[in-house]
């Protein structure tokens, strides 16, 4: 196994999660194991980083016009997914990735079924049941 230094760079549209792992409660309070987990068909996690988006040509790229402002030929269109949002994805698209010593999927955008996204307000409110800075540091 190799290890690698420096700075995980996701490409394309795709998208690494931290997937949620080992037992889950069901709604009636019965724990369901990591095995029965496993066979679902969906997964869950929450985002980490994703790509930068769908390649696609630059309409403003011209080679015919060499006096004007230098423009790259492709662009990308940005992704829907954003770090911090709960995903919920295909789990037959995931591809397994263990960086830093922590398991990861990355999965491509397509994969995504919903995001669950935090409002500004849940987050304020997060930081407003924070006692002190060490709290932070360690949440």
């Amino acid at each position: 196994m190799h290890k690698f230094r420096g700075e995980l760079i996701i490409v394309g549209d795709r998208v690494l999660i931290e997937p949620d792992e080992g037992e889950r409660q069901t709604q009636t309070g019965l724990y369901l194991p990591a095995t029965v987990v496993e066979r679902e068909r969906v997964g869950t996690g929450r985002v980490v980083k994703v790509g930068p988006g769908y390649l696609m040509p630059n309409p403003e790229y011209s080679e015919s016009e060499p006096w004007a402002s230098h423009k790259e030929a492709v662009r990308y269109l940005p992704l829907q997914a954003q770090p911090g949002d709960y995903a919920f994805f295909l789990k037959k698209d995931a591809i397994e990735l263990t960086y830093e010593n922590r398991n990861y999927v990355i999965v491509p955008h397509s994969a995504i079924l919903a995001l669950v996204r935090p409002h500004t307000e849940d987050i304020l409110e997060n930081l407003d049941d924070l006692e002190d800075l060490d709290d932070l540091l360690n949440s």
